[in-house]
Order: structure tokens, then sequence, then C-alpha cells
């Protein structure tokens, strides 16, 4: 296996003259590169590391999943919610004996719900579901990067840095709803990706057929299922939590200059002629979106109650079926929405934007002196931090991301740093804004592009000019490139391994623990 290189890689077919059988017109080499897709997705050593790094992420993930005891963090709110739901159909208020104010959707918690119907309202119950979604990201991923990069080795690398990032580790041992939301966004975006690739299919497959770009300027009306599916994935996001909608304008956009892109490429006089059909399936796209997003709220729905479920009946306003329904939950939106807008309090682990790359405050989600570890003093716990070294690169790959994005003109660099933006970008707007309460944690749905950034830069890094080659016509180049490339992930492997203990809350010697604390009092 060696890895592809950077820049687009070709998957010519030959040429087939005018006349012969099988094809109605010859398609010039230029296009059909450019026109290029992932052909041998189901390569066999491409699905064989897939599930030995997959197999390695779940066993990471789901041992020990147990421990500690008791609630972490703001498990003190999911589960409960969660095991409420599954009594109730609603989150529910032991107090009052009546339904709570929540200001999540409740996809997430029906997500643990499921954990906890199967293991009962226990730490593995709660726990379980959070781990199968990080596990599956790191799944999504590995196949994201494999279409891509067109390169095993570089899909591999995607899903080994993922699984051994702490950062995502913790969040898929802990039930907060960051790993749902991280799940559905990623999952939405590679369908997107297949999208893509669908769509330059098609354009092939129609100038193989004989239609003629000068003349033509859109496809023959067909359903483009996998941008449907991205739609509905969107919809079960915002279901996690509305933050999700950052993304929305973001994919837009990628989809508009994807399709305007396959256009130009194909040959077309007027690529942006077809922008109005590209914007009506994304309108369809989008109402199933919003079709998908309300059905997470079924429990809801379909109990009398939820909270706020007849607001416009207990206030004398008229509530018909169905109508009723939906502006009661525009009401309890409006309501949970100028709760997000108001939420300034500040918090000894809170953190600002320009602080997650640099890990300048992560989350301890438990902490215990009360251990034992064979010597006098001892210490537990669970810190929300980054690997280091996989973290502290994200920012010179982002620039390496834009230096090769635009000298080589790669969709891909535009692709992967259009995600990370989305999932970034916004929230430095509510720091600087309103000041709004923030944590690491919120950064998770950018994670999978951030480490897709890397994993292009040591692309770029293992490819020579020429592009890889093997045997004899190996370059200097090359080897060097692949060794640094090597390096680097050993050392990331090897700064998990030492971190990995207050990962996951092993008890240790207390003087182990602070020298793990690199940035001192930030890190406590």
């Amino acid at each position: 296996m060696t890895a592809a290189p950077t820049a687009e890689t070709d998957h010519a077919t030959p040429d087939v003259p005018e006349g012969e059988p099988g094809s109605a017109r010859r398609v010039p080499e230029a296009v059909r590169r450019r026109l290029a897709t992932l052909d041998d997705w189901l390569n066999p050593y491409s699905w064989v590391v897939t599930a030995v790094i997959v197999a390695v992420a779940a066993i990471l993930r789901l041992t020990g999943l147990s421990k500690p005891k008791g609630y972490i963090f703001d498990e003190v709110y999911y589960p409960t919610d969660a095991w409420d739901m599954l009594q109730h159909g609603v989150e529910w208020d032991e107090k009052t004996n009546g339904p709570a104010y929540v200001v999540h959707p409740p996809l997430g918690k029906w997500l643990i719900a499921l954990g906890e119907k199967a293991f009962g309202n226990t730490e593995l119950g709660w726990r379980f579901p959070a781990a199968i979604a990080g596990t599956l990201m790191i799944l999504i991923l590995i196949r994201v990067a494999y279409r891509l990069f067109h390169s095993i080795v570089l899909a591999g690398t995607a899903g080994l840095l993922m699984t051994l990032d702490g950062f995502h580790l913790v969040l898929s041992r802990t039930s907060l709803l960051d790993i749902f939301l991280g799940l559905f966004i990623l999952a939405a975006f590679a369908a997107m990706v297949l999208d893509r690739d669908a769509y330059r299919r098609r354009w092939l497959r129609a100038l193989e057929g004989g239609l003629d770009p000068v003349t033509a300027r859109r496809l023959p009306r067909a359903v483009p299922w996998w941008l449907l599916a991205a739609g509905m994935l969107f919809g079960l996001a915002c279901g996690v939590k509305w933050s999700a909608l950052f993304f929305a304008p973001f994919f837009a956009m990628l989809v508009v200059v994807w399709r305007v892109g396959a256009r130009r490429s194909a040959g077309l006089r007027r690529p942006f002629a077809g922008v109005v059909g590209d914007l009506g399936w994304l309108v369809l796209s989008f109402t199933l979106t919003v079709i998908f997003y309300l059905a997470t709220w079924t429990g809801w729905f379909v109990t009398n109650t939820g909270y706020f479920r007849h607001y416009r009946q207990a206030n004398g306003l008229s509530e018909p079926p169905v109508l009723g329904a939906l502006l009661n939950l525009m009401h309890y939106h409006v309501e949970a929405y100028t709760f997000h807008s108001g939420l300034s309090d500040r918090h000894v682990y809170q953190s600002w934007p320009w602080q997650w790359l640099l890990l300048g405050r992560p989350v301890a989600f438990y902490w215990s002196g009360d251990t034992r570890c064979g010597t006098p003093s001892c210490a537990a716990e669970i810190l929300l931090l980054g690997t280091p070294i996989l973290w502290w690169s994200f920012l010179p790959a982002l620039a390496a991301l834009v230096w090769f994005g635009i000298a080589r003109r790669d969709w891909r660099a535009f692709a992967i740093g259009t995600g990370v933006v989305a999932g970034i970008l916004p929230w430095f707007y509510y720091a600087v804004a309103d000041g709004r309460t923030m944590f690491a944690f919120y950064v998770l749905p950018a994670l999978p592009f951030l480490i897709l950034a890397v994993v292009y830069t040591l692309g770029a890094i293992m490819t020579p000019p020429t592009g890889m080659a093997t045997g004899a016509a190996r370059t200097d180049r090359q080897l060097v490139g692949t060794i640094m490339a090597g390096v680097y992930v050993l050392l990331v492997a090897l700064c998990f391994a030492y971190f990995h203990p207050i990962f996951v809350g092993q008890s240790i010697p207390y003087d182990s623990w602070s020298a793990r604390m690199w940035l001192g009092s930030r890190w406590i």
C-alpha cells in the first residue's frame, strides 16, 4: 500500500474511438481526469485497514466504560433526562412531578435512552451510546478520507489520529450530547461527498452517451439521493444541538461550488446556468432537514405533558390541531433561544474559541484524590484534553492547507477548510458579541476536519511534485516525507499513551499526575 498524491489522483479510462460499440462519443482524456472519482471503494485492503482501526478504537472506548461510578460533569443532566423520557416520553422534573424545561432538542437524549433501555439506568447504560457514536465517527472518517485522498495509507492515518486523540476519547466515554452532534455532522458531510462523486459520474456517463457540452445546460433529471440523505442527517444533527445550524450555509455553498465545478470540468460554456436547479435540490434537502428535525420531537408531539405542549390553550389562545402544536413548539424554541442568548455566567472551566486549538483551558470531568495507586498520595482525573502533539499541529496544518489549496486549486483543501471554519468561526462571533459562556467541547464537530487538514498536509509532505512512485522509481523526497509522516504518527501515539491515564480516570501517583499538567494552572 502506498500513499497517493495529495493532488487529484488520475483514474483514467482508455478513450473509446467513435463508432466503436458501447460509446456514442469520444470523451477527451483531460475531461475524464477532471471528472474522475473513487472507483475502487470496495478495495478489500481499504476495508481491512478500516476494520482493524475501528476495532482498536472500539476497544479503547468500551474498556472500563462503567468507571468512574456515578455521574461526571454534565452527566447529571442528560442521562437523567433520557431515563425520564423512557418513562414519560418527555423530560421530567421529579421535584414538581411535571415536565422539565430543557434547552436542547431531544434526539441526543433519546440515543442515550437506548443504552439505558438495554443496560439499565447505569454507567454502562448511559455511556454505551456515546462510545458507539465515537467509534462510528472513526469509521466514517476513514471512508471519507479514502474517498478524498484515494489512499489507504492516508485514510488509515486519519482514523488512527482520531482513535489516538484524547479529546475524542473522553467525549466517547462520557454521556454528553456533543459526540452525537459530531457524528451526524460528519455523516452529513460524507453524504455530500458521495453526492459530489455521483454527480460527476453522471456527467461522465452523459458525455460518453453523446451529450454535447457545448449546447447542454444540464443533465437529464435524476434524483440526487445522497444530497437528500445529507439533508436528513443534518436534520438529525439539529435534533441533537442547534449549533449544527452553523454548518448549514457552508455545506450549501460546498454543494453549489462542487456542482458548478463538475459542469465546468465537463466542458460546459455556462457552468453557472444550472445553479437554479442546484438550489432547488438544496431546498428539497433542507425541507427534509426540517421534517427529520421535527421527527426528533415525536415524544413531545404525541404526549400532552411536554413543557409548553399546550402553551396557547393555557393562555387563552386558539390551538387548532397540528398547527397549534407547531406554534407551541415555536414558542418553546423562542424561549430556549432567549435562554442561550443570555447565558453569560462565569464558569471555572469555560474557555474562548481562540484558546481551543491551543488547549488553553481543558475541562476536568472528574477528579478524586481518594484513590489507591501504591503510593501515599494518588490522583485520578478525567480531563477533556486533546492529545497535545496532535492538537498543537492543527494550526500549522491549517496554514499548509490554505497554502496548498491556493497553489494547487485543490477542491479537497477547500472542503476541509470549510468544515473547520463552520465548526469554529461562528463561536468567535458569540464570544465577542455577547461573551457567551463556552466550553472546549463545542469544537468537537470541527475535529474530523482538523484531522483531515493534518492528513492532507502529511500527504503533501509525502508526495513529490511528480507523484508517488514504487520500486526503483521511488525518490528520496518520497522516502524522507514518508519517514517524517511516520515519525509524526508515532509521536502522537506515544503522547496519547502518556496522557491516557488522565483520559480514563486511572489512579496514578500525584507526582505523575502533576507531571502531565504541562501548562500548569491552565490545565488544573
